[in-house]
């Protein structure tokens, strides 16, 4: 049993006491929110803040909605809404089931009743050389992504990459999401796919201080999506791949794919969108689809041993999750 660190544990009510906490804190204090991925890794000595900063009771970040604005539907979600809650929901499940079903994926039961949709969009990369105990660590000498200086996926690689793992990222790149942030400079909205950069120490673009304080997404008529995920066990475990994929349909002809996007993760620090989708012509029957978006995405993803299992395997394993998660649109 591995214990945690001393540390001192605040709880603010609200959001501003939250981030007057952060601003003055500094990189001394770590935020916990459901806990399910920062306390591990406190337990291993990856973090090692002198204060946590709970922002589970904050009522502000909660609560899931179908909102109007100007003339569109959107889908609004408390960056604290539990996954549980998102698996769950009607609402999610009728304007973005990929995003349902991620959530539904994510660990097993009792992480998904604690975590939540912020914890998972900030969820931290993970490497089968950095997620280990402090006494592995140095019996290999440590690793870019903390104490080292070596990559011991890519020999002489000066910068890390270690995998994205947070369920929810793809989906919500796939949906094309906004995120809403909070922080000492103001509130900024960046798009899902913007959030995330190809550095596995730091791969998202939150500054000190700032916080995911709710996603939305807008409704569109005759869009479908949906998610797979591979793993060792279909409980518990980490992706070793995760894809998301969204079909836009329109009229009568809803056998037929007029736009796609294709996002695949796991594979390094930061989801990747498959460039084949945006080939995918007006009016196609979605078996073509299917297995021209399997063929490009096969071509596109190349994964990198970061993780454990065959990477030959994984990439064997991404045109037929690709084609899988088409398919099980159509209809």
């Amino acid at each position: 049993m591995l214990p945690l660190p001393v540390f001192d544990h605040h709880r603010p009510r609200t959001l501003a006491a939250a981030l007057d906490l952060l601003a003055r804190l500094g990189d001394k204090a770590v935020v916990l929110a459901g806990g399910t991925d920062v306390l591990p890794n406190m337990k291993h000595g990856l973090v090692e803040p002198d204060h946590v900063v709970s922002i589970a009771g904050i009522d502000e970040l909660r609560g899931i909605s179908l909102d109007r604005e100007g003339d569109d539907d959107k889908l609004v979600l408390g960056a604290g809404a539990r996954l549980a809650e998102i698996e769950s929901s009607i609402l999610v499940r009728r304007v973005a089931p990929a995003l349902a079903e991620a959530a539904g994926q994510v660990g097993g039961p009792h992480h998904r009743a604690m975590g939540t949709l912020g914890g998972n969009i900030c969820l931290d990369t993970r490497c089968r050389y950095y997620n280990q105990t402090y006494f592995w660590r140095k019996s290999l000498g440590f690793c870019l992504k903390k104490d080292g200086t070596v990559c011991h996926v890519v020999r002489g690689g000066s910068r890390c990459v270690a995998a994205a793992s947070n369920d929810t990222a793809p989906a919500l790149i796939a949906l094309d999401a906004d995120l809403h942030l909070l922080g000492p400079r103001g509130a900024r909205i960046v798009k899902a796919h913007d959030f995330y950069v190809a550095d596995g120490i730091k791969n998202t673009v939150l500054e000190p201080g700032e916080l995911v304080v709710r996603v939305s997404i807008t409704r569109h008529p005759g869009r479908r999506s949906s998610f797979e995920k591979l793993r060792r066990r279909n409980a518990i475990d980490f992706p070793l791949l995760s894809i998301a994929v969204r079909l836009d349909v329109s009229g009568v002809e809803t056998t037929r794919v007029e736009a796609a996007d294709v996002v695949v993760s796991a594979l390094g620090a930061r989801p990747r969108r498959v460039r084949a989708a945006s080939k995918v012509r007006p009016g196609t029957p979605f078996d073509v689809a299917a297995r021209e978006l399997a063929e490009g995405a096969y071509a596109e993803c190349k994964p990198l041993p970061n993780v454990d299992d065959d990477t030959e395997w994984r990439r064997e394993m991404v045109p037929a999750l690709v084609e899988r998660a088409v398919l099980r649109l159509e209809g």
